[in-house]
């Protein structure tokens, strides 16, 4: 039978995604090309990339599907997966995220697209639900302070055993882990323990930590196994050895429980995936990280903190900046870049929707679920060995446990396989009684068993001594006691919505952050039931369309890049930085060459590689730059000769970060493997490479591919993130593994592979549909297309901007790659104006400012990404080139250099309204600068935010409800 031939209108079908997606139109191409010099994209391309990268791109082997057909397709995977009812528990939780906020938050792109809150001023909105998810941790862990969020419970674990040797008192090198915790998070501290020279010691800490001499111990509480004990004696027996004790624990369960910091708790980390967030096989969810006020300059993450503007009134920001990667590269206290902003965002809405009262209500019905099924397998005969619970119990079953698990799958149960003799069991949010009744009847031997649930819960007692009972208050805030309507709430997410500039408001224009359209067809199958309530340990073979999912994403992105394997499982780019540094150190080591420990990185590369190298065990060597801006081919040559045997490895960005194509790049990668190393590509770029050349044909061995910039996850105002590697076929057995699941890695083979690295065995698999979905789409054609767009777009603002402002760095034919950077740094000397107050007065322009100060301080780098059309680009354009007047004016005299409309900028709607006005300029020209008044004008909700203040008088905490009066 003849292969079917496409007609015209079908053809027109599958392109009308791709026509969507490209913001130019064909008539918008091609008067930008006009200005560009170029006579087609394909000339474009000719002209500004080297040759040397394209000889070997062959042809994508990827037709696109059409909307209907997308959703049609998805449609057939997801049934694949088989909802049961999840008790295996173990971190993960079936929850019910409240209508209001699935509908109004995370199907919201004004919430989803915003980007991380840099930009304080056009942040105010996430940033204050933020800091309301930093007073929900530390309110329920009785913390001092805590973090906007981390990757997931087990790299937190893995964060705080870090920072627990950095600020510790203890000189030693052991870390004791709970055997209580759980598998995966016990796995990633030990992978991450290996490379920084420490020991993982497992046992129990209330009879064994004192003999281990560790610096500090992690403790689960309640454990995995679901008991819980207090934590006072092995507090005290930490700090008596002037170690640090680490929890990880269940903000549900600390609704009822004595929180860790009233016992003496350090560092206290968790998930907060049971308060509204999917299972959704393994993520995306927000970690929390809570310690000491003490500790809060070596705190991991972001954390957001309350200031005043210059007006006086309250502002929001992300604090303490110092600890960001790209400025202490190899010493920062982290490599932590992508957080879990719109998880915990969800979060922290899911515990103002409920307030305190709700969310004791939830933890007293699951806990009493759990007391009266204990009570009743115990009835049965059965040895329930957890006497202190919340929501967990371990049952000891001697020879039957897989018996029972597989009756209870025949009833749609999944339970804790522990072993051979144990099961586990637990009750979440969604368990309903009915499903009592089902699991009394998967243990019970006699048919004629039935079990009595009101009869039991008029008899059980609590399961939770009153030396273990929360005292007190909690959540006392009235952001927690007002929102509790749906009424309320839904205004309550539209005012801070309203405060951001997102990307369903105007254009990004971000540098090395590629702020792209995120099509609410790809955003759909996020929410789908057989894919949001998956458990990440749940059996194979009902996650089949998960299965599916993976092979087929991998196939596409191996085709894309030209490698051989990949790993799904990092769930941010810094995590596949790692990951894939652990992967060229394992592959050393297996080849005999343990001392490679050298890693050459560019002083143009992204923050997060010399933080990743470092961490990896690698000792980081800068490589020079030349006045191009590329890397200095002389010198990673003579580096590479002085290292020798003991080079492992070479970290590049391609394109680099400076936004061209560097023509070397072949050479540069043949130098590194010739004295017999292995090469890094930060794949931060690659949306300027697909379909035009390959990582692996340039001479890539290893690359982590950002999901969230190059396939459309969004950002959602700091995370979600996925940084899955590729590798070459002689790295691809020493891919991550997993504890729990089996076959994560099928290309091991037996062999040591680097271990795991992230909680889940795919990391955050539910946005995983986001790429899978734009990558079908598009098809091959249209991924070349958005390519070829998105460097003509870049083109097209560095023609229109270069009059006004110096192209700092440009590459063959004097083109740029994706992005450009305008230099700024003569402004200071001409006009006294700052980076700083280009930014500030973008604002009232409508626009969220570039990239600043990096990767060059006083410049600003912009990607307009191939999303945006012509008559954005030009309204940005137009807004920067008013700009380069208004400072023209100064730099003449005709405008004072200290009372001028850039260093008041932001202007606020409340200075328009304001009857003193006793500035040289207009109230027009102040907050009307292009615009009409009659189109939506983004007010910005406050002044210019002191930096200095809040740093100095760090607060953390959600100012009195009085402070927002104004507003």
């Amino acid at each position: 039978m003849s292969e079917h031939r496409p007609t015209l209108i079908e053809l027109e079908q599958r392109t009308a995604f791709i026509r969507r997606h490209i913001g130019p139109d064909p008539a918008q191409i091609a008067q930008m090309l006009e200005l560009t010099g170029a006579a087609s994209l394909d000339d474009l391309i000719d002209r500004a990339v080297p040759d040397a990268i394209r000889a070997t791109m062959p042809p994508l082997p990827m037709e696109s599907m059409n909307e209907r057909e997308t959703i049609g397709y998805l449609r057939q995977m997801r049934e694949r997966n088989r909802i049961f009812i999840s008790m295996i528990g173990m971190g993960y939780y079936g929850t019910i995220m409240p209508a209001v906020i699935k509908r109004n938050v995370l199907e919201n792109p004004g919430w989803y697209t915003a980007y991380t809150p840099y930009q304080a001023e056009v942040s105010q909105g996430r940033l204050e639900a933020l800091l309301n998810f930093q007073q929900m941790v530390m309110d329920l862990t009785a913390m001092e302070i805590a973090n906007a969020s981390l990757l997931d419970e087990a790299t937190a674990a893995a964060e705080a055993m870090a920072m627990a040797r950095r600020v510790g008192k203890n000189p030693g090198s052991v870390f004791f882990v709970d055997s209580d915790c759980h598998p995966q998070t016990l796995a990633v501290v030990r992978t991450r323990a290996e490379p920084l020279g420490l020991t993982i010691v497992t046992g129990d800490p209330y009879r064994d930590f004192e003999a281990s001499g560790a610096f500090g111990v992690l403790v689960q509480y309640p454990g995995s196994s679901g008991s819980i004990r207090s934590l006072e004696p092995i507090a005290e027996a930490a700090h008596r050895h002037q170690a640090l004790l680490c929890v990880a624990t269940d903000l549900l369960a600390l609704t009822l429980l004595k929180p860790p910091g009233e016992m003496g708790a350090d560092i206290v980390v968790g998930s907060s995936q049971r308060f509204g967030v999917p299972m959704g096989y393994g993520g995306p969810h927000a970690a929390f990280f809570a310690t000491r006020d003490a500790y809060k300059r070596s705190t991991p993450g972001r954390i957001i903190g309350v200031s005043v503007d210059s007006h006086g009134r309250p502002a929001l920001r992300m604090a303490l900046q110092t600890r960001e990667q790209h400025i202490r590269r190899e010493k920062a206290t982290s490599n932590i870049c992508t957080a879990e902003a719109l998880p915990a965002i969800l979060a922290s809405f899911y515990a103002v929707y409920h307030g305190p009262q709700g969310l004791r209500t939830i933890a007293r019905r699951v806990q009493r679920m759990t007391a009266i099924l204990a009570e009743g397998l115990r009835r049965l005969g059965f040895e329930v060995l957890t006497e202190t619970f919340f929501d967990t119990i371990t049952v000891r079953v001697p020879g039957q446990a897989r018996r029972i698990a597989a009756r209870a799958r025949e009833s749609r149960i999944n339970l804790r396989l522990v072993d051979a003799d144990h099961l586990g069991i637990s009750f979440d949010e969604t368990t309903q009684r009915h499903e009592l009744t089902a699991l009394w009847r998967v243990f019970a031997t006699r048919s004629e068993a039935t079990l009595d649930i009101d009869a039991l819960d008029a008899e059980v007692e609590p399961a939770l001594a009153d030396g273990l009972l929360r005292a007190g208050d909690f959540l006392s805030h009235p952001v927690f006691n007002i929102h509790h309507s749906e009424t309320e709430l839904l205004r309550y997410v539209r005012r801070l919505a309203a405060r951001d500039i997102a990307l369903d408001r105007a254009m990004i224009p971000l540098g090395s952050c590629t702020m792209k359209l995120n099509a609410t067809t790809e955003m759909l199958p996020v929410t789908y039931h057989q894919f949001a309530s998956v458990h990440p340990f749940a059996p194979l073979d009902q996650t089949q369309g998960y299965q599916q999912l993976f092979e087929e994403l991998e196939e596409m992105l191996c085709a894309i890049t030209g490698f051989d394997a990949f790993s799904l499982q990092p769930n941010a780019g810094s995590q596949g930085e790692y990951a894939g540094l652990l992967v060229i150190r394992a592959y050393h080591r297996s080849r005999g060459e343990a001392q490679r420990d050298v890693c050459l990185i560019p002083a143009s590369a992204h923050g997060t590689n010399p933080a990743s190298a470092a961490m990896a065990g690698f000792k980081v060597v800068v490589v020079a730059c030349d006045e191009n801006g590329n890397v200095s081919v002389a010198d990673l040559e003579a580096k590479a000769a002085e290292y020798g045997d003991r080079l492992a490895a070479l970290m590049i960005t391609y394109p680099s970060t400076h936004g061209v194509f560097e023509a070397a790049i072949v050479d540069i990668c043949a130098i590194v493997h010739r004295h017999g190393g292995q090469v890094y590509m930060d794949g931060a770029n690659l949306n300027a490479l697909v379909g035009i050349c390959q990582p692996a044909q340039i001479g890539a061995d290893v690359s982590h591919i950002n999901l969230h910039k190059t396939f459309c996850i969004p950002h959602g105002g700091g995370g979600p993130g996925m940084g899955p590697i590729g590798v070459r076929r002689h790295l691809a057995p020493f891919l991550p593994d997993h504890p729990v699941v089996e076959g994560v890695n099928p290309a091991a083979a037996g062999k040591a592979t680097i271990g795991t690295v992230s909680a889940a065995p795919w990391g955050s698999a539910s946005i995983l549909t986001i790429s899978w979905a734009y990558i079908v789409m598009m098809g091959a054609a249209g991924l070349t297309r958005a390519t070829q767009v998105a460097i003509l777009n870049a083109n097209y603002v560095a023609a229109r901007l270069a009059p006004h402002y110096p192209i700092l760095y440009t590459g063959k034919n004097g083109l740029v790659a994706h992005e450009c950077i305008i230099d700024l740094r003569h402004l200071k000397a001409s006009s006294g104006i700052t980076v700083d107050d280009v930014a500030k007065r973008l604002v009232d322009y409508g626009f969220h400012a570039p990239t600043m100060s990096f990767p060059v301080p006083d410049t600003l780098m912009i990607e307009p990404t191939e999303s945006e059309d012509r008559r954005e680009l030009d309204r940005f354009c137009d807004a920067m080139i008013a700009i380069r007047h208004e400072i023209a004016e100064i730099e003449r005299g005709e405008a004072d250099r200290e009372n001028n409309v850039l260093k008041h900028a932001p202007h606020t709607q409340a200075l328009l309204v304001a009857e003193r006005w006793d500035r040289p300029y207009s109230k027009q020209r102040a907050c009307f600068p292009l615009t009409d008044p009659q189109v939506d004008k983004y007010w910005p909700p406050v002044g210019r935010i002191d930096n200095l203040h809040g740093d100095r008088n760090l607060v953390c905490t959600c100012p009195p409800l009085a402070a927002y009066a104004d507003d």
